[in-house]
Order: structure tokens, then C-alpha cells, then sequence
């Protein structure tokens, strides 16, 4: 009998997974078995991918990521083709609760002894050579019951945590409604609508350069680079730039940049503080605003209302219309600088509070993933 890492409950016994089971790799997938009825689930490494009415297995088993997401495991109802990126148990040398093992595989972790490389990959040999505690069948299916009980009151926490981040973000949104009004409707004594181009500068394209990590120029601040509205500096590249293409390019304080393409379309970011000299990407375009009629911050706040994503995203488009001449085109509510001054002074609260409360929901988020592995660290050690 093999010892483990730490001592087990009477009755239990650490075990390889070579005794337990033997594992088949799954087979190719061709174009042609993928036209079917679409009955029966395909397994890779990373879960359903595809259907066939061709399969490999007509039984319940496991299947483990074999290239790519290595450890990966799913219970596989038949009829089943396991793809040539997994393998699965073929057969099972010991009577033992399908749930228990796969949750035990789960917490080995097999990602970490996984051969690295263009893709990580994992062997049958490794998954043998993997100690797990089992105990008796009958505390195996107790266990699986209890940990089944516990992991659905998590679910209803994620749930509700869930609800929570959505009403935050509903919250938001429905402040900036309040502030600025729908494009073309009434405003308040003193405000007016004007076109984003008539108060800034001609918006223009960013430099075309590759990016280096070796410090040959200012940083060179690409869309990747900026993340949930941030931007961490010291992980922005470089790039090579002569002194009148930096004076071309340069950014300051108060421009903003709007995302022209990708899935981050239509994003602005304004540039607040500079610790590096830097110039902006080709695929952004920087707006700069005359700060005598509209503060660069009001603005920022108005780009990231539901006024200003419908006037950019056509009804029914799976991506906004992001131009100069689009962003030209923009309408913005302007009101009196003074009144500019206090509203951006009231979302500046108002976002302090609502980022706090985010934070507060991701701190929640880690303790639910530490809760989680607790318990089943608990669980394999017969203290659950």
C-alpha cells in the first residue's frame, strides 16, 4: 500500500489511480462523423464540443483532458465520442462511486504535473501514478452527498453575488441616466446639445509601431493595455519613435481614447496621469477636448452612458460603428461649466462607492473559491 502525504481515517487507504481504473484515449473527430441527429455529446479536454451518432463509449464514465485543459474531468452519460484530446475510464478494476473519484481527480490538480508546452499535456502514466485517499463505498457515497449538499449552498451564494454585481452595475447605469439626458431631447435651462466635433480638436489615428518590452522609446499604449478601465504602466511595452513622431503621437493629461476595433469597440479611457512619456496605438483614436466649453472628465462620464453607446451601435449590429467621422458626429448634452464641474464631482462619489462595493464582491468571490477547496480538502482528509 502506497503512504500519502498525510494520515488517513481507519478504514481508508491511499490508492494510485492506476488501481482503480484504465483509461482509453479518445479517437480523432472527422468532418464527416460531425453530420448527424445530434444526439450524442462529444467530450474534449475542455468539455461539449461538437455531436455525433458515431461513439465510442455506450456506457457512464469519466472523461479526463488529456492535451490542453490536462485534468480537466467530466461524468460522460452515453452515448459519447470522446475526442483524441481526452481519454476516458474504460474500464474500473474496483468497485468505487463514479462522483467520489471524479472529485478527487479534481483535487489533484493534474494541471501542475502536466507537460508543458505549445500545449500542455498530460499522459495515461501520470493520471496511474496519482495518489488519492479512498475510503469505504459507503463513506465514499456519504461524502459525495455532503459535498454535493455544501457545494449547492455555494451555488446560491455565487448566485446571489452574481445578482448583487448585476444590480451594481444596473445602479451605475442608472446614475449616469439621470445626469445626462437622451440625444435631442429637452435639457435644462442653460445646457445645450452640440456635436462632439464642434468642441475638439480633429480626433485622430494612433501610431502604427510594433511593441518591444526592451526600453527603446516612450510606452507605447496599445487597447490590451487597458483593462476595466485602467491601465497598469509598468506592463506597457515600448516602442522605437523619433522626437517628431513623439510630438505627433504624445499623450497628455485630458485626452481621451476611444477603442476603434475588436471586442472592446467603442471603450474610452482618459488619460488622468502620466508616469511615462507615451504615445497611443493605431487602433485607437485620441479626441482632445476644448476645456474653455467641456471638461475632459464630464465627457468621459457622458461616453460611458446608455446616451452615448446608442448613438454608436446601429440597431441590431454585433459591434459599434467607431470612426473619426462617427465620433465627429457625437451628440453631447453641454451644460455651464460650473454646472460641469458639480456633476462631475457627484459621480466622482458616487463611482468611489460603487467601486468599493465591487471590491467588496470580488473579495467575496476569493472567499468563496477558498471555501470551496477547503471543503473538499476536508473531505479528503475524512474530516467532512
Amino acid at each position: 500500500m502506497p503512504e500519502g502525504p498525510y494520515k488517513l481515517p481507519p478504514g481508508w487507504r491511499w490508492v494510485r489511480l492506476g488501481e482503480i481504473f484504465r483509461l482509453k484515449n479518445g479517437k480523432f473527430i472527422r468532418t464527416r462523423d460531425l453530420i448527424s441527429n445530434g444526439n450524442v455529446t462529444v467530450y474534449g479536454s475542455n468539455g461539449i464540443i461538437g455531436f455525433t451518432n458515431n461513439y465510442l463509449v455506450n456506457f457512464k464514465t469519466l472523461a479526463i483532458g488529456r492535451v490542453g485543459a490536462c485534468g480537466a474531468v467530466h461524468i460522460v452519460n452515453p452515448p459519447a465520442w470522446i475526442s483524441d484530446n481526452a481519454m476516458y475510464v474504460d474500464s474500473w478494476l474496483t468497485e468505487v462511486d463514479l462522483n467520489f473519484i471524479a472529485l478527487a481527480i479534481k483535487q489533484l490538480n493534474l494541471e501542475k504535473v502536466a507537460k508543458q508546452g505549445s500545449q500542455p499535456s498530460i499522459s495515461q502514466k501520470q493520471i496511474y501514478c496519482s495518489l488519492i485517499p479512498l475510503p469505504p463505498l459507503s463513506e465514499q457515497r456519504r461524502i459525495v452527498a455532503r459535498i454535493e449538499e455544501l457545494m449547492s449552498r455555494m451555488r446560491e451564494a455565487r448566485r446571489l453575488r452574481e445578482e448583487t454585481q448585476t444590480d451594481t452595475d444596473r445602479l451605475w447605469q442608472s446614475v449616469l441616466a439621470e445626469v445626462f439626458p437622451k440625444p435631442n431631447s429637452s435639457l435644462p435651462p442653460g445646457w445645450q446639445w452640440v456635436r462632439l466635433g464642434e468642441i475638439s480638436k480633429k480626433p485622430q489615428y494612433g501610431y502604427t509601431q510594433s511593441a518591444v518590452f526592451d526600453c527603446v522609446g516612450p510606452k507605447f499604449l496599445r487597447i490590451s493595455d487597458i483593462q476595466n478601465g485602467l491601465v497598469d504602466w509598468e506592463k506597457v511595452p515600448y516602442c522605437v519613435c523619433d522626437r517628431q513622431t513623439l510630438e505627433k503621437y504624445k499623450l497628455n493629461i485630458g485626452d481621451i481614447l476611444f477603442a476603434r476595433s475588436g471586442a472592446t469597440t467603442g471603450k474610452t479611457f482618459l488619460i488622468k496621469s502620466l508616469p511615462y512619456e507615451a504615445v497611443f496605438a493605431s487602433y485607437l483614436i485620441r479626441v482632445v477636448i476644448f476645456t474653455e466649453k467641456l471638461l475632459p472628465e464630464f465627457a468621459f462620464y457622458f461616453f460611458q452612458s446608455f446616451s452615448y453607446w446608442d448613438q454608436i451601435k446601429p440597431r441590431g449590429a454585433a459591434q459599434p460603428n467607431m470612426n473619426a467621422k462617427a465620433i465627429q458626429k457625437l451628440l453631447l448634452p453641454l451644460p455651464p461649466l460650473s454646472e460641469q464641474r458639480r456633476i462631475v464631482s457627484y459621480l466622482d462619489e458616487v463611482q468611489a462607492k460603487i467601486t468599493a462595493l465591487k471590491k467588496h464582491q470580488e473579495e467575496t468571490t476569493t472567499a468563496l473559491n477558498r471555501l470551496e477547496q477547503a471543503i473538499l480538502e476536508k473531505a479528503f482528509r475524512g474530516e467532512l
